[in-house]
C-alpha cells in the first residue's frame, strides 16, 4: 500500500530560527539593501556586481547556521509518510536537515545559472564573480527567483498539492502570492495545519474546512504535529 501524501508549505520563519534574516523583519529591507535593488531584474541591470556581492554573503551565511528543531521533526514525516516540501525559501536547510523531496519556488542560493539560458544550472557554495560564464558566454547569476519572474516550479508544487492527503503550513505569513494562494488547489476533506506565531488566515485559508491553527514558532510547533501524525494508525 502506498503511503499518504504529507505536503509541507514553509516561509521565512522556519529559517529565521535558525538566524536567516528575512526582508519583511525590517521595513522592507533585506540586510541593509532595499530589497528591489538586489532582488530584481531592474537592480541586477543596474549594478550586477553589487547584486552578486549581496548574493555571495547570503551563501556565505548559510555556512554560519544549522537547521533547528522544526527541519529535523519535518524530516521525521518521511518514515511513514510520502512527504514533500514546497518552500518559499532559497536556503538549504531542508536538504541540511535530510529531507528528500523539496520544490522551491523561489530558487537556491546555493545554486547559479546562465543569464540567457536557464536550463544551464550549477551547484554553487562558494562566490559568484563578475566574469564568471556559462560556456554559451553568458555571466552567470544567482539562481533566484526575482520579483516580476516567473515561478517555473509553481505548476510542480499545485500538481503536489492536489494529491496532498495532509498539509502543514509552517512559518509563513501566507500573503505572498503565488506562493500564498496553493491551498486552494487542495482537495476539500484535507486537513491543514497552520504552525505560526503569528497566523494571518487568507482567503483560501478562510476556505479551509479543516483548517487547524497553532500559534507557535517552527521549532516547538512542527514537533507536536509530527508527533501527532506518526501516532496515526
Amino acid at each position: 500500500m502506498s503511503k499518504k501524501k504529507v505536503v509541507i508549505l514553509t516561509g521565512a520563519g522556519i529559517s529565521a530560527e535558525s538566524g536567516i534574516k528575512t526582508f519583511r523583519d525590517a521595513d522592507g529591507l533585506w540586510e541593509g539593501h532595499d530589497v528591489m535593488s538586489v532582488a530584481s531584474p531592474e537592480g541586477w541591470r543596474k549594478d550586477r556586481e553589487m547584486v552578486l556581492d549581496f548574493y555571495n554573503q547570503r551563501r556565505r551565511q548559510l555556512k554560519e547556521v544549522e537547521p533547528n528543531a522544526g527541519h529535523f521533526s519535518l524530516k521525521e514525516l518521511e518514515a511513514k509518510y510520502n512527504t514533500v516540501i514546497v518552500t518559499q525559501n532559497v536556503d538549504n536547510l531542508h536538504e541540511r536537515a535530510g529531507s528528500s523531496q523539496i520544490i522551491h519556488l523561489h530558487g537556491e542560493l546555493c545554486k547559479s545559472r546562465s543569464c540567457i539560458d536557464d536550463t544551464i544550472v550549477y551547484d554553487c557554495t562558494e562566490d559568484i564573480n563578475l566574469g564568471d560564464k556559462c560556456p554559451k558566454g553568458s555571466q552567470l547569476r544567482p539562481h533566484i527567483v526575482w520579483f516580476g519572474e516567473a515561478v517555473p516550479m509553481l505548476d510542480k508544487a499545485i500538481a503536489e498539492i492536489r494529491n496532498a492527503d495532509v498539509i502543514l503550513i509552517v512559518g509563513t505569513s501566507m500573503q505572498v502570492y503565488p506562493a500564498a494562494s496553493l491551498t486552494a488547489y487542495a482537495q476539500p476533506s484535507v486537513p491543514i495545519f497552520y504552525i505560526d506565531p503569528r497566523p494571518t488566515i487568507n482567503h483560501e485559508l478562510a476556505e479551509a474546512k479543516n483548517l487547524v491553527v497553532i500559534e507557535e514558532n517552527a521549532s516547538t510547533g512542527v514537533g507536536k504535529v509530527v508527533k501527532e501524525l506518526m501516532a496515526l494508525k
